[in-house]
C-alpha cells in the first residue's frame, strides 16, 4: 500500500553511477552523476518527500543523494530517511548529529538483499532511477507493471536509460512532456523539473484512483437501486396475480392486469441482469427489458387468440398469469435474445407452448361454445 494522499510521499532512490563498474547498457557523463544526486536530494527535501534507500555504500547513488537531502532539510522543513538493508548489513550515511533529519532503519528478517528491496518498493509512492545495471531495470520494470510514478533519468544511460526507452510503451500516468524531460540532456535545472515531473505523477495517479473508487461507489449505489426497482417490479407483478378477479368477460381492468403484471416482470428481469454486468445502467435495461416482455407476451396473447378466438368472453386472468409473468420476466432477462430473434425474421422468442391454459387437458368445444364448455 502507498501512502495516503496527505502524507509526505516516499521515493525509493536507485541506481549505481560507479565509474569503476560496467553496466550494459554504459553509463554516460558519469563524472556529473554525484552533483545531479545532490541536487536531487535537495529538491526533493524542498519538495517534502521522504526517501527509501537500501544501502549507504559509495558505488550507489543513495549516498549522494541523501548527502543532498540533509543539507536542504531545515528546522521548519525536517526530513525523513527510511533505511531498508538486509539483517546482516548496516547502513552509515555520515549525516551530521545536528541536521535536521531522521533516519529510520527498518532491517528485513531476510538475509538477501533483494527480498527487502522488491517488496520495499511495492510500497513506496514514486521511484527515482539513475545509472544502474540489472537490478535497476528490473526495479524500474516492476514500477511500470505496479504503476508506480516512476523517473528514470536517462541523460546517464544505464539501467535507467533502458527503463526509460520502456516507459514510452507503458506511461502509465506520464505524459509526453514527461516523457522528453526525463530524455533531456542533465542541466543545473533538471533536477527541480525531474522531482516535479515525479510528484505530478503521483498527483495523476492519486486523482485517477478517487475517480476509479468514486465510479465504483456510484455503480454499486446504481445497482442496489436497480436491484430495489427489480424487486418492486416483481412485487408489482405478483399483486396483479394475487388481485385477478373470478372468471369473466375481459374489462379494461382485466386487460391492464393481464398485459402490465407481466411487463412489470419484464422489467425486473431486465434490471437483474442488468446488475450482473460491469455497465450498470439499469433504468435503459428497463425500457429494453419492458419492449422485449411486450413483444413476448402480445405474441403470446395473439397465438392465443387465434387458438381460442371466444378466450375474452370468459378471460380467466390469474390462470393466464401463472404462465405470462414467468414468461414476461424470462423475455427481460433474454431481452438480446428477443430482439435478436426479431431482427432474423423469427418472429420473437419460442417458448415452449403449454397445452390451453384455460381448459388443461380438455378437448377443443365446438365452434361456438365457451372455450370453458
Amino acid at each position: 500500500m502507498t501512502s495516503s494522499h496527505s502524507a509526505r510521499p516516499l521515493i525509493a532512490i536507485i541506481g549505481s553511477a560507479d565509474p569503476h563498474r560496467t553496466f550494459s547498457p554504459p553509463l554516460k557523463a558519469a563524472d556529473l552523476a554525484p552533483e545531479a544526486c545532490r541536487q536531487l536530494g535537495m529538491e526533493l527535501a524542498r519538495a517534502g518527500c521522504d526517501l527509501a534507500v537500501f544501502s549507504s555504500s559509495p558505488e550507489y547513488i543513495e549516498t549522494d543523494v541523501v548527502a543532498g537531502y540533509a543539507e536542504a532539510c531545515s528546522e521548519t522543513q525536517p526530513g525523513r530517511v527510511a533505511a531498508y538493508p538486509p539483517r546482516h548489513r548496516d547502513v552509515d550515511f555520515g549525516t551530521a548529529p545536528d541536521a535536521h533529519l531522521r533516519m529510520e532503519i527498518l532491517r528485513d528478517t531476510s538475509g538477501e538483499w533483494e527480498v527487502a528491496f522488491y517488496h520495499t518498493l511495492l510500497t513506496c509512492d514514486g521511484v527515482l532511477l539513475m545509472g544502474g545495471g540489472q537490478s535497476t531495470r528490473v526495479a524500474g520494470i516492476i514500477a511500470l507493471a505496479q504503476r508506480l510514478p516512476l523517473v528514470p533519468v536517462a541523460s546517464f544511460g544505464g539501467g535507467a536509460g533502458q527503463v526509460w526507452v520502456n516507459f514510452d510503451k507503458v506511461r502509465n500516468d506520464a505524459d509526453d512532456a514527461d516523457i522528453r524531460l526525463m530524455g533531456d540532456n542533465w542541466s543545473s535545472g533538471s533536477a527541480a523539473r525531474l522531482v516535479a515531473c515525479l510528484l505530478r505523477q503521483r498527483e495523476r495517479k492519486l486523482r485517477n484512483m478517487e475517480e476509479h473508487e468514486r465510479g465504483q461507489r456510484t455503480a454499486a449505489l446504481r445497482s442496489a437501486r436497480g436491484l430495489a426497482v427489480s424487486a418492486a417490479c416483481m412485487v408489482v407483478s405478483l399483486v396483479g396475480l394475487v388481485t385477478a378477479g373470478r372468471p369473466q368477460q375481459a374489462d379494461v381492468r382485466d386487460l391492464v392486469v393481464l398485459v402490465g403484471a407481466p411487463l412489470a416482470a419484464s422489467a425486473a428481469g431486465a434490471i437483474l441482469r442488468n446488475s450482473f454486468e460491469s455497465d450498470v445502467r439499469w433504468g435503459r435495461a428497463a425500457v429494453r427489458g419492458l419492449g422485449a416482455g411486450l413483444v413476448s407476451v402480445l405474441l403470446y396473447f395473439a397465438s392465443q387468440l387465434l387458438s381460442v378466438p371466444s378466450l375474452l368472453d370468459d378471460l380467466d386472468v390469474r390462470r393466464l398469469l401463472f404462465f405470462t409473468i414467468p414468461l414476461g420476466f424470462t423475455a427481460g432477462f433474454t431481452f438480446d435474445v428477443v430482439f435478436e430473434r426479431l431482427r432474423s425474421g423469427a418472429g420473437g422468442p419460442a417458448p415452449v407452448q403449454p397445452p390451453d391454459p384455460l381448459a388443461p387437458g380438455a378437448s377443443r368445444p365446438p365452434s361456438g361454445d365457451s372455450p370453458r364448455g
